[in-house]
């Protein structure tokens, strides 16, 4: 598994989407022992990324279970948890009727920070990310709650989700340059749209982790091929499948790219984990660019 840098630390070039495990469109989910089994998959297939959230749960069910599912395998797989990188979310709170509001709030952060490490097991989470922003609060008010976590030691790195150019700017400004660790935004042939937080987190060395890289549940990562006939081509010429065409794809857009698929059958992160390791040409990457709307500068 090729290696790329996220938080001053090499990670696999694929990471492990851990949500559809707990929640997805069309809202199947496997047994825990079997969710526990695809991160073993995973990490066996050489993922050392895994990526989770305190609200990734099932609809009534309470806050952490994909936190828990993802703790749960790191403790009974028989290879080196200690090499794992873990990432978790924060900022989305779940009302008492169901449904899921914002909160930004120095307080708010700390303490779901907290429930987080208490469900993880760990004593620092590795990258503590910024789910979705709260439009009730200033923006840079909220970065600075979460470097003071930083600061003391709950979180090594802070890492910010959904956010634009000007929110990512923000948080480096409060942050300091070199600070912050990653955007995680939606990226897809489905949804091009982040190609300009991409560039941004290029320019300044920041990790950039696309969710849903090919297209999402509920069957867009499943169709990705049918309905991005470049992207099933160019995996017909490789004897591989659209969807690692499509991971390739992104990996080859720029080398701060961490593409983390998500997955709720072993087999999915199986065969996305082998897109680290396809190369293709730049006749290629320029093709399936095009393909989708996106053009050099």
């Amino acid at each position: 598994m090729k290696q790329r840098t996220l938080a001053g630390r090499q990670v696999s070039a694929i990471g492990l989407g851990a949500m559809p495990m707990s929640m997805n469109n069309d809202k199947k989910y496997p047994s825990f022992e079997d969710a526990v089994a695809t991160v073993h998959a995973a990490l066996d297939a050489g993922v050392t990324l895994i990526d989770t959230a305190d609200i990734y749960a099932p609809d009534g069910e309470e806050m952490g279970h994909n936190e828990r599912i993802v703790a749960e395998a790191l403790r009974t797989w028989d290879g080196d948890a200690s090499s794992i990188f873990v990432a978790t979310k924060g900022g989305i709170v779940l009302e008492q009727d169901g449904s899921k509001g914002r909160n930004g709030s120095p307080e708010y952060l700390r303490a779901a920070a907290e429930k987080s490490l208490a469900i993880l097991g760990v004593d620092q989470i590795d990258l503590y990310q910024y789910h979705r922003p709260d439009r009730t609060r200033v923006y840079a008010d909220i970065m600075k709650g979460l470097g003071a976590l930083r600061e003391e030691g709950l979180v090594r790195a802070v890492g910010i989700s959904n956010a634009s150019v000007e929110e990512i700017q923000i948080a480096i400004d409060v942050l300091g340059e070199g600070n912050l660790a990653s955007v995680q935004n939606e990226f897809s042939p489905k949804h091009p749209g982040s190609i300009d937080e991409l560039r941004f987190c290029a320019t300044h060395g920041i990790a950039f982790l696309p969710w849903s890289p090919l297209g999402g549940t509920g069957g867009g990562a499943t169709r990705v091929g049918d309905r991005y006939s470049a992207f099933r081509e160019v995996g017909e010429a490789h004897g591989v499948s659209p969807q690692q065409a499509v991971l390739a794809w992104e990996l080859a857009l720029d080398p701060h790219v961490i593409p983390i698929p998500g997955a709720r059958r072993a087999a999915s992160i199986t065969d996305s984990a082998q897109a680290a390791n396809l190369e293709l040409s730049e006749d290629e990457v320029l093709r399936l660019s095009e393909s989708v709307g996106i053009f050099d500068d």
